[in-house]
C-alpha cells in the first residue's frame, strides 16, 4: 500500500501551475469554476473472446497491470446471432481510475507510453465530445512499460477516455494542453 501523504507529480503540477494558468486565461471569478480531471476510463474490447473466453480474462489481467487497479470483465448485454455472441458472454475489460491512480496513469501515458507508439504524430485535438471529455485509441497495449513484451501472445488495442469537469471543449483542450498532451497543431 502506498503512503497516504504521497502526492503524484502531475497533481502537484495541476495545483501549482495549471489552475493559475487557466484562471488567467478564462477569467474565472470563482476558483471552483476552474476545470479539473474527473476520471480516466480504460477499455479493451476483445472481439476474439467470442471464440475463446480466456482471452477476456488475459486482457483484464493486462489492463490491471497497466492501470495499477483491478479491471472488470465486461459482458454482452444481449445475444447477437450474426456475431455468435450470447448474453453474459465475456467480451472485454474496463477500469475506471480516479484520484491518485488517475494522475499516476496520466503521467505514464504522456511521458512513457505515447512516445513509444510507432509513427506517433500527435493526438487529434478534435476528439472531444462537446462536454469537455477526450477520447483516444491506442492500437497496441504493449507500449506501456508494465507489459512484458516477451510474455504477450496477442496485441490488443485500447480506448482511453479522459473525463474533465470543463464545461466546453476549448476549456478541456487547454486543460489537457497544460498537462503536456501532445496535440497536433
Amino acid at each position: 500500500m502506498a503512503e497516504t501523504n504521497y502526492v503524484p507529480r502531475l497533481k502537484t503540477h495541476y495545483n501549482e501551475v495549471v489552475r493559475k494558468q487557466l484562471q488567467e486565461q478564462f477569467n474565472y471569478v470563482n476558483p471552483m469554476q476552474i476545470p479539473g480531471l474527473d476520471k480516466i476510463v480504460l477499455n479493451m474490447g476483445i472481439g476474439e473472446a467470442v471464440g475463446d473466453s480466456k482471452k477476456a480474462r488475459i486482457a483484464a489481467d493486462d489492463l490491471t497491470q497497466i492501470a495499477g487497479q483491478k479491471a472488470v470483465i465486461t459482458k454482452a448485454k444481449k445475444s447477437i446471432a450474426t456475431f455468435k455472441v450470447r448474453e453474459e458472454m465475456p467480451l472485454g475489460a474496463k477500469v475506471t481510475l480516479r484520484r491518485q491512480q488517475m494522475f499516476e496513469f496520466l503521467d505514464r501515458l504522456i511521458t512513457i507510453a505515447l512516445p513509444r507508439v510507432r509513427d506517433f504524430r500527435g493526438l487529434n485535438p478534435k476528439s472531444f465530445d462537446g462536454r469537455g471529455n477526450y477520447a483516444m485509441g491506442i492500437k497496441e497495449h504493449i507500449v506501456f512499460p508494465e507489459i512484458e513484451y516477451d510474455k504477450v501472445d496477442q496485441i490488443w488495442g485500447m480506448d482511453v477516455i479522459v473525463c474533465t469537469t470543463a464545461q466546453t471543449d476549448d476549456e478541456a483542450r487547454e486543460l489537457l494542453r497544460a498537462f503536456n498532451f501532445p496535440f497536433t497543431k
